[in-house]
């Protein structure tokens, strides 16, 4: 049964969303995707919100760029921690989106990642889950030591090869 979902107002999202996605795979945490738009298909969205407790998800992740209202809206019809993800915008760069998300009214939190933020969106549902999972815990630690294994070994081979090779492997 899916524990997340992850919900975009545009398929223009899907990019960005598809990162949670991709990261939740990989650390075995079930999930379900939809696109919804709380504007223009708001009986639809509110169904959507209201039944997702119903359905067993544990975590809504919300993607939502311009006025960017899907994750707050679906903070405010969903008792349980809501993810937003503020999209990259072509006439704002994505600050309009972070502002909407970010500056809920007391009461209705949403944890916010990073402007089109989908990986850190998805590490930050398997997180909240893992408070009450100690194998996805364990799959949270394996991740983390292998990021910084990858550091590691890309040090060593800075100090081997030198900047210049290294920049010029970089280009490739």
């Amino acid at each position: 049964m899916a524990k997340v979902s992850i919900v975009m107002g545009s398929d223009s999202d899907m990019p960005i969303m598809a990162q949670a996605a991709e990261i939740l795979e990989k650390l075995g945490v079930e999930f379900e995707m939809t696109v919804i738009s709380a504007h223009r298909e708001p009986d639809i969205f509110f169904e959507y919100a209201k039944a997702a407790e119903a359905r067993g998800i544990k975590v809504i992740i919300a993607g939502a760029g311009k006025a960017a209202h899907l994750p707050g809206m679906c903070a405010a019809l969903f008792p349980m921690p809501v993810i937003g993800i503020p999209m990259k915008t072509s006439d704002l760069g994505g600050v309009d989106s972070l502002y909407s998300i970010v500056q809920m009214p007391s009461g209705i939190p949403v944890a916010t990642v990073a402007i089109n933020g989908g990986t850190n969106a998805g590490i930050l549902a398997a997180k909240i889950l893992a408070a009450s999972d100690d194998e996805l815990l364990k799959r949270l630690k394996d991740y983390s030591e292998n990021l910084k294994n990858d550091v590691v070994k890309k040090a060593e081979k800075l100090d081997q090869i030198g900047y210049k090779e290294y920049v010029s492997q970089m280009k490739q």
